[in-house]
């Protein structure tokens, strides 16, 4: 017999009505308080989309919301105002993964690229992302990749660590592009293979485990996860309030008492992602922490 009041496996209570809002509630105020590692930046407001530029004004509001809660703010591109992300989060004593968008357009790569390198100089970049899921979207060849990352390694200070963004398993099944990388930066989504909500955490741990296991000692960073909190399901996945609650609570308590580098995903909720090349459908739209009119879905916080 090893039962003891008060011991158990939290991550595999499963959602139900019966969960304790006071309890979830004093456990987002514990996280809150010692402030969490990382949050996906988003700065496209309400009517907003990738490719409109975006206001130093709408980045420093919503910079002042995260940065009470959390450490460090990645951002996913260096143009059109995203440059501007960086330098508002040092500004707010922010450390940053800061990301240069590639896909098809050569000419767009390069500016991105180019930036990336020129912000890094000018001190403000932690970590430098190479590209996010270009693989995973086929936008570009593996060795156009290592090109990029080959480059930007040249031309970064020595002291900022390079990698690259894409799925667990992308890793795993290219190891040409996980021996260029300093650091893997690996998103981990349960909800998007299926995973019903009750083993989520479980899976997610597992797509981390697998990431650490072909990393030969390198440093692994979950770049992205999150729950939807509306929107329908994906399979055996189904995306709630309560959910993406919970969701978000027992990733962030892991990744604290394992001292995992963990990116939420995501900080606000962005209406532009239901359509278009990159739609998913009306999942796309709720997984932020915030909604579009930047308020805390989850508790009455302050």
């Amino acid at each position: 017999m090893s039962v003891r009041q008060g011991k158990h496996h939290h991550l595999l209570n499963p959602v139900s009505a019966s969960v304790d809002d006071c309890t979830l509630d004093e456990r987002l105020q514990a996280l809150f308080a010692e402030k969490m590692h990382g949050i996906s930046f988003s700065a496209y407001c309400q009517g907003q989309k990738p490719g409109d530029d975006l206001s130093r004004e709408q980045i420093e509001r919503r910079m002042v919301v995260l940065a009470r809660r959390f450490n460090w703010i990645r951002s996913f591109s260096t143009a059109q105002g995203n440059d501007l992300i960086p330098v508002v989060a040092k500004e707010q004593g922010l450390k940053t993964l800061v990301g240069a968008w590639l896909g098809k357009d050569e000419d767009k790569n390069r500016l991105e690229i180019d930036n990336l390198i020129a912000l890094a100089h000018q001190g403000h970049v932690d970590v430098a992302a190479v590209g996010n899921e270009v693989l995973y979207r086929d936008d570009l060849t593996e060795l156009q990749l290592l090109d990029f990352m080959s480059e930007v390694r040249e031309r970064l200070p020595s002291d900022i660590p390079m990698g690259y963004v894409d799925a667990y398993y992308e890793f795993e099944d290219r190891p040409k592009v996980t021996q260029a990388c300093d650091v893997l930066l690996t998103n981990c989504y349960p909800f998007w293979e299926g995973c019903a909500h009750p083993y989520a955490i479980l899976y997610m741990q597992d797509m981390f485990r697998r990431v650490q296991r072909v990393a030969e000692g390198k440093r692994v960073i979950i770049s992205e996860t999150g729950w939807p909190s509306a929107g329908g399901s994906f399979h055996g996945a189904e995306s709630s309030p309560q959910g993406a609650y919970l969701y978000f609570l027992r990733a962030m308590e892991w990744a604290a008492s394992e001292g995992i580098e963990m990116f939420y995903f995501s900080s606000f909720d962005e209406a532009w992602k239901v359509a278009g090349e990159g739609g998913e459908g009306d999942v796309g739209a709720h997984w932020g922490l915030w909604d579009k009119d930047e308020q805390f879905k989850y508790a009455n916080v302050s």
